[in-house]
């Protein structure tokens, strides 16, 4: 028996939570944008009245405010966001425990197990999209499909309270004529080799020669091949399953561009620690090391590392983050946005191939960690800092961990 897969999308969710909040703007155009003062001032959601005048998720409000003069601006709530969603997410938990995130306002629902209690998939969809509307009053889009790349595809098909089946008997009227960037998965490098291939439709995908497809593009050509062709058998998590971390990161857009490597040091220091703070939260070393940028002119890039000891203190990450700027930039362009990650994480207790050349061991930095954060978790993010850090308060006052910008998923689209 074929499986019953939902994917549920809140519609234009952080700007829908605002307007059932606000009812008088229900019916004027509503943009959530960072903040501009700040420089994060890009829109994150807009309503259907600012979809349709055009204005686009990612775009400036000053870009934005040339198609509507008087357009509403709103800040994030993000907490209420969460409030929201987890709402959402209770309603779910009556039909189905193989409930699968995708970002806070996404998700993936397996209730193939309950048919004979609700019925059929676009019975249980009805009913769930109906329960949202009535009990928080967002709207919702749902696809209803046998795997869970279709059923993606089947939300984003009809918006807003769409309600799309695509089945082992229809998906090629529906899935096929539609472009190959709507295929989850999709990205920008394989957009660019499927258009010199000539591939244009999800259809022109499925039917190329796989053999092809995986020469060119590795594995992932295989498995886009078989997503287009509905063969996706991947399973929706039960709801207790926790994923396992694979890198652990954090970026900062600073409230001025950056140009000198100093400048760089100092914002490199705050976010080291967030990072060297998380991997000790998720019991991991670390073992490659991966920097961000993006110039003033939006130009980005990234240069990464391996390391041959594992990174467990601020002070070893630190170093690999500054060696790998020095050799990559000039500065000869300020930078408007840095980042830093790490992965080929790995768990302290796995045993460790330790160096005769190298100080493996960092123990005293690492002990200096423990105590700042220890501090910090007690007293605040503020109650202990580096020297350092206070020759430019304006670049180094933030706290990674709180000062981010929670993006609903169509924000990446």
């Amino acid at each position: 028996m074929d499986r019953i897969i939902l994917h549920c999308d809140l519609n234009n969710f952080y700007a829908s939570v605002e307007c059932f909040k606000e009812p008088t703007l229900r019916n004027q155009p509503v943009v959530v944008a960072g903040n501009e003062e700040l420089r994060h001032g890009i829109v994150l959601a807009k309503n259907q009245m600012a979809k349709q005048a055009g204005i686009k998720t990612g775009q400036t409000i000053w870009e934005a405010k040339q198609r509507i003069e008087d357009l509403i601006v709103l800040p994030p709530d993000f907490k209420e966001y969460q409030r929201y969603s987890k709402m959402v997410k209770e309603i779910f938990r009556d039909y189905t425990d193989r409930i699968e995130d995708f970002g806070i306002d996404e998700s993936w629902l397996d209730v193939s197990g309950s048919r004979r209690l609700f019925g059929d998939g676009m019975q249980i969809a009805t009913t769930i999209q109906k329960r949202i509307l009535h009990e928080t009053g967002l709207s919702s889009s749902i696809g209803i499909s046998f795997n869970k790349i279709f059923a993606k595809l089947g939300s984003d098909y009809q918006k807003p309270m769409g309600l799309t089946y695509i089945s082992k008997e229809n998906y090629k009227e529906i899935v096929w004529p539609l472009p190959v960037s709507d295929l989850l998965y999709v990205g920008s490098a394989h957009l660019k080799r499927f258009s010199y291939m000539g591939i244009q439709t999800i259809g022109d995908l499925a039917n190329y020669d796989h053999q092809k497809l995986k020469r060119s593009l590795g594995k992932w050509g295989e498995y886009l091949w078989l997503f287009a062709n509905g063969r996706d058998t991947s399973e929706v998590a039960r709801q207790t399953y926790t994923f396992p971390v694979k890198s652990i990161g954090n970026g900062i857009t600073p409230p001025r561009d950056i140009k000198t490597i100093e400048e760089f040091r100092l914002i490199s220091y705050v976010l080291c620690e967030s990072v060297v703070a998380r991997m000790r939260e998720q019991h991991v070393f670390a073992k490659c090391v991966t920097i961000g940028f993006k110039t003033k002119e939006f130009i980005s890039f990234t240069r990464r590392e391996s390391v041959s000891v594992p990174l467990t203190s601020v002070h070893q990450l630190m170093e690999h983050v500054m060696s790998l700027c020095e050799r990559n930039y000039a500065f000869d362009v300020p930078l408007r946005y840095i980042s830093i990650h790490v992965s080929s994480l790995v768990s302290r207790d796995a045993p460790q191939q330790l160096s005769l050349f190298e100080d493996a061991g960092n123990i005293e930095e690492e002990k200096l960690d423990i105590v700042m954060e220890e501090i910090r978790q007690r007293f605040g993010t503020f109650s202990i800092r580096r020297c350092s850090l206070n020759c430019d308060m304006e670049l180094t006052n933030f706290d990674p961990l709180k000062d981010h910008t929670i993006h609903p998923v169509n924000f990446f689209r």
